[in-house]
């Protein structure tokens, strides 16, 4: 099961390195500039750029506790048919 909390963790680490591509299973995966965002021929549910999502927070625990980042969050994987849940 996907949960919030572990995406933006996922999100946070991934800054400068790429984006975060989420998967139907609950995988998260960085996703390096120009690679391709699929897996096994497989689509992800939503691709998060890091830094327009956290890189205006100072620290971690911050963009843990945003209750509009994590909306955004879990509204994208609910939009694409996945299912999340705020831990």
């Amino acid at each position: 099961m996907l949960t919030t909390k572990a995406i933006i963790r996922k999100i946070w680490d991934a800054q400068g390195y790429g984006n975060v591509a989420v998967w139907q299973d609950g995988t998260a995966d960085v996703i390096g500039p120009g690679t391709e965002a699929t897996r096994k021929g497989e689509a992800p549910l939503a691709v998060f750029k890091p830094i327009p999502l956290v890189g205006g927070f100072p620290m971690l625990d911050h963009a843990l506790l945003n209750a509009e980042l994590q909306e955004t969050i879990e509204r994208t994987i609910r939009d694409a048919g996945g299912e999340i849940v705020r831990d």
